[in-house]
């Protein structure tokens, strides 16, 4: 596959049940959620969980957490002159090319071709900022969420020498009884030649949407607890595309069945599919 000559649109819904899809260090690890309630997972988040999925896909990433880390580089300077011609450029300082570096960057990790990336380094007189193609919106909840909070507690000793054994409260654990989640998101034609991210690297990211929550398991996403219950993914027969974005996401909208106040599963939503005239519209079922 070649150069990437279509406009993409894609979405997805996500159902999540007693799970925390996106837990938020500012408020107790709480899942994130709007002022008027509705539950939210930040594009930072879905940007994650989507390089993770690469990482397994056998790609290399840039942005990589510290419990998913493949290269046992320590930082993103490191990382980035793990890389030769990176590293004489930089070293260049305001005589490097900006050109260049971008270049090699995005040839080097499909994160950065992907979503783009900021390579500015302290002690270096070199910035470069990558625009990537891919956009990703962050993802509400069609409803209001219901947050159930629990007290964790232990039942042995932390320390030696303490006879018996201890139930001390440790703290406490927040999960979200049921939602639906949209995300949204698009592939811009104009910048993927900019970084040269290709018809492929489209395939893969749609293949890491599909399969979003494999190997995305912990205490606060139990396996099977979160998982995307369709993708809608548009091919546009132009770079600029047929319709508007926002068009396109409106097409598919999902509500609350008729007689239904608090929903338990999606089929108490219902699913409208309207499609666009001559705009490709393929439709999968999440992994």
């Amino acid at each position: 596959m070649g150069a990437l000559q279509n406009k993409i649109d894609f979405k997805a819904i996500i159902t999540v049940t007693n799970a925390n899809p996106n837990g938020d260090p500012l408020n107790n690890n709480m899942p994130r959620t709007t002022i008027d309630g509705f539950g939210e997972i930040s594009d930072v988040c879905l940007k994650r969980k989507i390089r993770n999925r690469l990482m397994d896909m056998g790609e290399n990433v840039f942005v990589q957490s510290d419990d998913k880390n493949n290269d046992g580089h320590s930082s993103l300077r490191e990382r980035a002159d793990s890389n030769q011609v990176l590293k004489d450029e930089l070293k260049k300082g305001k005589n490097a090319s900006r050109d260049v570096y971008s270049e090699i960057a995005c040839e080097e990790w499909m994160d950065v071709r992907s979503f783009g990336q900021v390579f500015a380094f302290k002690g270096s007189d070199l910035s470069v900022g990558v625009r990537g193609p891919v956009s990703i919106h962050p993802a509400f909840s069609v409803d209001t969420v219901e947050v159930s909070s629990i007290q964790i507690t232990k039942s042995v000793n932390s320390e030696s020498g303490a006879s018996g054994k201890a139930s001390d409260t440790m703290g406490m654990k927040h999960r979200v009884d049921f939602g639906v989640y949209i995300l949204k998101g698009s592939i811009n034609v104009q910048l993927a030649e900019k970084t040269n991210f290709s018809q492929q690297d489209a395939e893969k990211i749609k293949e890491s949407i599909k399969t979003l929550f494999i190997n995305d398991t912990s205490a606060a996403r139990p396996d099977g607890s979160m998982n995307i219950h369709k993708l809608y993914w548009w091919s546009h027969n132009n770079k600029i595309g047929q319709y508007s974005t926002k068009k396109v996401h409106d097409s598919v909208s999902i509500t609350k069945r008729f007689g239904v106040s608090a929903p338990k599963s999606i089929d108490d939503y219902e699913i409208t599919e309207g499609p666009l005239e001559g705009l490709k519209l393929d439709i999968y079922e999440g992994v």
